[in-house]
């Protein structure tokens, strides 16, 4: 499969900054590097609407998408390194973060998350994204356990 009007192969992995996000990026990038794949980073922003009322406007709408692209940068430069031995794109969309990987997923040969986000329950064993993209992404999804390289449950 090929990533939408490209030939180019890619594995698409959601990112968050969550520890588990970073397990799952480590790994998708490992994956790449095997199947000599582009790896495609997605991370999704959100106005936080609670924080803003009608008498607080929010700040641009590009102050929220360029905190996200620092945040992804961060991400990818502390888990992958310098030289990651694969071509890695950024992406940052707004959107709701199971949509968004979903959206990013078509035409991808395989979409990686981690099985726990920032948000939720730490109980649970799989996050509502996790459990969305693994119903509705375009592709074979690989959802990353934290503690799953040790084989220890974390």
């Amino acid at each position: 499969m090929s990533a939408e009007g490209t030939s180019e192969r890619v594995i698409v992995v959601g990112v968050d900054g969550s520890k588990s996000s970073s397990g799952a990026l480590s790994w998708a990038a490992g994956e790449a590097r095997l199947r000599g794949t582009t790896l495609k980073v997605v991370r999704a922003w959100r106005v936080p609407v609670l924080a803003y009322g009608p008498y607080v406007s929010p700040p641009p709408l590009s102050d929220f998408k360029k905190s996200a692209e620092a945040l992804l940068d961060e991400q990818v430069k502390t888990v992958l390194g310098g030289d990651p031995g694969v071509t890695v794109v950024r992406e940052v969309a707004e959107g709701p973060a199971a949509e968004v990987i979903v959206a990013a997923s078509a035409g991808a040969e395989m979409v990686v998350v981690g099985s726990r986000g920032l948000g939720g329950f730490a109980g649970l064993l799989l996050g509502s994204v996790g459990a969305q993209v693994a119903h509705h992404a375009h592709c074979p999804v690989t959802i990353w356990r934290s503690g799953q390289e040790g084989g220890t449950a974390g």
